[in-house]
């Protein structure tokens, strides 16, 4: 691809600082409206594109990946996890494949301790109440919930975005607990405070608060089964900014409707953007619509990412966020 300029076909729409700067260095199609494309649509736009920039919204599949044209060599993310492209089948068609890892970091992490902070302490319950009138004024015993200092934080899967929370809950007097694939170094887990748990069923039965951070990967999904939910105490509450599908999202709100946990603090749902309307009735969960990473900051830079790869790609060099099958 050296000194021409790619067609990138975008599928959302960008920042427009980041649609600016593409449009100055690539031949793009941009999508103004930011209605998700259909399957079709995208079949098509991998037909003609030589670079495709996706997000979590478009299922880049097997079906797509194999209909594509053969100028499509560089499908990049905008997103940092990539259990919405096929990544093997890509591969395979000789098409790269880049994400954005890193700079959802930060965001992530404070929406998540956002939501440690609010489910707890009943936080949503108030602002129904408020606005509903219902309020009548202050009770000793209104609006009771639990204090965090002292309290035992679970991490399901401690990469970035699980030792940003860890490092945010030692502020608030948590004791952090975590589990993961690789433990991680004696160094890093002394800087964290962070006491590794090899069984992930005892660390769930021993927490006051769980919080996902694992991608879904096959491996993953439904990782916090039916069963595995039953193992929580039932004064305990689970938090999710990861993915939806990592959690069986049905047995969840069958726990939270006979109040066999205290509560859930959702960002994140199994069939996004549909909900169950139990979950949403259920009186037990704070519900987000998707928006952990959603900051201006980290749009920027994630468009940044995508222009990097894709200008990486352009002059024959290496991706520096490429993603291999090795890796999932």
């Amino acid at each position: 691809m050296a000194g021409k300029k790619p067609l990138v076909v975008v599928t959302r729409k960008l920042p427009d600082v980041v649609e600016a700067r593409m449009c100055e260095l690539f031949d793009v199609r941009l999508n103004p409206t930011d209605r998700p494309m259909t399957q079709a649509e995208l079949v098509e736009a991998s037909r003609i594109a030589d670079v495709l920039v996706p997000t979590v919204t478009d299922r880049v599949d097997s079906g797509v990946i194999a209909q594509a044209g053969s100028g499509l060599k560089l499908i990049a993310n905008f997103g940092n996890g990539v259990d919405n492209i096929d990544v093997i089948k890509a591969t395979e068609r000789g098409i790269a494949v880049t994400n954005t890892p890193g700079v959802l970091t930060e965001d992530t992490a404070d929406m998540t301790m956002a939501l440690i902070l609010a489910v707890p302490r009943h936080m949503a319950d108030g602002m129904r109440a408020l606005q509903a009138g219902e309020w009548q004024g202050w009770s000793p015993t209104g609006m009771l919930g639990n204090r965090l200092r002292g309290k035992k934080l679970g991490i399901v899967g401690m990469g970035r975005i699980g030792q940003a929370v860890a490092r945010r809950a030692g502020a608030f007097g948590l004791s952090v607990y975590y589990h993961n694939r690789h433990r991680l170094p004696a160094e890093v887990e002394e800087k964290l405070a962070a006491t590794w748990c090899e069984s992930l069923d005892q660390m769930l039965n021993r927490m006051d608060i769980v919080t996902v951070h694992c991608p879904h990967t096959p491996a993953t999904y439904h990782l916090l089964s039916a069963r595995r939910l039953k193992l929580m105490r039932p004064d305990a509450y689970l938090i999710n900014t990861a993915r939806g599908e990592i959690v069986d999202e049905a047995a969840l709100t069958r726990m939270l409707v006979a109040g066999e946990l205290a509560g859930a603090g959702l960002d994140v749902y199994e069939q996004e953007p549909a909900i169950s309307p139990k979950l949403v009735k259920c009186g037990r969960a704070l519900l987000l619509p998707h928006m952990g990473s959603a900051t201006i900051e980290s749009r920027i830079e994630m468009g940044e990412k995508v222009i990097v790869n894709i200008r990486a790609f352009m002059d024959e060099h290496h991706l520096p966020d490429r993603v291999l099958p090795s890796m999932l």
